[in-house]
């Protein structure tokens, strides 16, 4: 693995913490479909493993990168802020333009009767996986094993409970189990794409370090206030959701600063 150029790091990280979610659908092969309350309590795991990734695998390792190139103390925060509010903005963005159905809110975004409704869901779940892919992939390309290491095993983590959730949704909504499964497993393929974007920007151009770890921390957060909290808290568990991202932020957390 030493021996691998940081972009070919970027797309394996990301092909394997994407793979997770076609592990974490499995028990619906098997009719094995957890609760409620268990499923919010591990996308609150998901949100939990996101947000600490977020500011301490991404936006801390940004400043770091930005503040070797100016003297003026102000200008790497500058940077960071402005790149994590184009992050956000880019997914709202893509959240607002493309065609897509969430699970409980029904279609949002253009008309787009041509589109079958599978492909409608894939669409909403690509917007949500292609950051995490592009936050693997800045990882890899910035740091190496060391940088992107901790981002891919958290992501990954957090892609299984997100790949159940996907298709117990889509098992609610008449799809047979098999192809639910493989909608979701499909779902995580789009992260190897972002992680080789992500690792192929910062490895070709250093100065863009500090804005490209900061944009996919935008992205990143963006998904976790607008779609995976909101959705752990319709169903009156916040409580567990809650626990769960409690869980899922210390673990983060010491993974990044253990493999780190």
């Amino acid at each position: 693995m030493e021996n691998l150029s940081p972009i070919m790091l970027g797309f394996l990280g990301s092909l394997a913490a994407g793979s997770l979610t076609a592990v974490g659908a499995v028990p619906v092969l098997f009719g094995r479909i957890p609760s409620r309350a268990t499923r919010d309590l591990s996308l609150g795991f998901a949100a939990g493993v996101m947000l600490a990734a977020s500011f301490f695998s991404l936006i801390i390792p940004a400043l770091d990168a930005a503040e070797p190139m100016f003297e003026n103390g102000a200008m790497p925060a500058a940077i960071v802020c402005v790149s994590i509010l184009l992050g956000m903005g880019a997914v709202a963005l893509m959240n607002e333009k493309l065609p897509h159905e969430h699970f409980k809110t029904g279609r949002e975004g253009p008309e787009a009767a041509s589109l079958r409704r599978v492909w409608l869901f894939i669409i909403v779940i690509t917007i949500h996986n292609f950051p995490e892919g592009l936050a693997v992939g800045v990882g890899f390309g910035s740091g190496g094993m060391e940088g992107g290491l901790p981002l891919a095993i958290g992501i990954g983590l957090q892609n299984a409970p997100e790949g159940l959730a996907v298709a117990v949704s889509l098992l609610g909504e008449g799809y047979p189990k098999l192809r639910a499964w493989g909608i979701a497993a499909l779902t995580g393929m789009i992260e190897p794409i972002g992680g080789l974007l992500g690792a192929g920007i910062i490895t070709l151009s250093e100065p863009l370090l500090p804005w490209g770890l900061a944009f996919a921390a935008g992205a990143m957060l963006y998904v976790i206030s607008h779609e995976i909290i909101p959705e752990t808290h319709r169903s009156g568990h916040q409580n567990r959701a809650t626990l769960g991202l409690a869980v899922g932020l210390v673990l983060m957390l010491f993974l990044d600063v253990w493999l780190g």
